[in-house]
This record gives C-alpha cells, structure tokens and sequence, in this order.
C-alpha cells in the first residue's frame, strides 16, 4: 500500500488513533504528554509536503517512525528542561502535608517555604525529587530517564528529603 496524500496519512492516522494512544502512553510518564505527542504527530502528517507526487511506500512505518522521533524529541526536551514551575506544584503540595511536628505551620506558609527549599536544590536533584514523588518512577526508571545510576537517583532523594527537613526544622 503507498500513500500519494496528505489526506491519505490522515486516513491512516485515524485508523491507528487507539494504537498510536496506546504506542505513547507505554512510552510517557502521564496520560497528557501521551495525548499531546498523539496530536503533535497528526499536526505533523497534515504538514507533510507531498506535493511533489512521491508516495510513501509503507505508510504505517512512516507513521511510526515520526511517532518514535517524537518520542526522541520529547525525552530530550524532558531531560534538558525536567521541570517547569507547575510541575514543582505537585511535589511541594505532596510535601507540605503536615505531620505532627508542623501541625501548627500554617499550610500556605509551608508551601511557600518548601517551594524555597526545593528551588536551592540541584537541577538534577529537583528532578529525581519530582519524578519520584509526582510520576512515582522507581529508582531504576529514573536512572535510565536522566542517564545516572540507581545509585546516584538514591543519593539525589536522600540528599533532597534532607535539604526539605532540615531547611523546614529551622521554621519550627
């Protein structure tokens, strides 16, 4: 089967919506980046020129080759930038429930003076905190996510969670 038309991709996409969901989700950390990746390759298949007559050859590769270089684009994207601010907003909400020892801390101000904490912290750092605590990854998945060792994803959460009770005693 070849493809001479950007309406053709179309076709094939809506046929594949379910699979392509279902290839993206097993391959992100949220449900939201699978359907952001989903609609960025449709975008991508409207723009594809083919003006020129070429045909593709075997469409559905095609279509799963620009969904894997999505895929690419969007781990490098994720590892050069782990966090953005709202991101930040989950983990620190995760942390700024109160335990016995700050049941008296006014919840807002210990948001804000975790949010403090957290934003001393390493990049890096911030980050193993973030995909542990709000994708709830496991040491191993973090490692391969950012390229370090189990190890090191450890030292990171050990390092973090003791900045976040040190740094929130000196508020007792």
């Amino acid at each position: 089967m070849t493809v001479d038309s950007t309406s053709g991709l179309a076709r094939l996409f809506h046929e594949q919506h379910d699979t392509l969901n279902r290839y993206f989700l097993r391959r992100t950390a949220h449900a939201w980046d699978a359907q952001d990746l989903v609609q960025e390759l449709y975008l991508r298949l409207l723009r594809t020129d083919r003006g020129s007559g070429e045909a593709i050859q075997n469409p559905e590769a095609y279509l799963f080759t620009v969904a894997a270089n999505l895929l690419k684009e969007h781990a490098a994207r994720r590892q050069r930038h782990p966090l953005g601010s709202d991101e930040l907003e989950e983990v620190i909400e995760r942390l700024a429930t109160p335990c016995d020892a700050a049941a008296g801390v006014d919840r807002n101000l210990r948001r804000q003076r975790l949010a403090e904490i957290i934003g001393r912290l390493t990049p890096k750092c911030r980050a193993v905190l973030v995909m542990h605590y709000r994708d709830e990854l496991g040491y191993r998945e973090i490692g391969e996510r950012l390229d370090i060792s189990t190890h090191m994803v450890k030292k990171y959460i050990v390092k973090a969670l003791a900045a976040c009770r040190s740094g929130m005693a000196r508020y007792d």
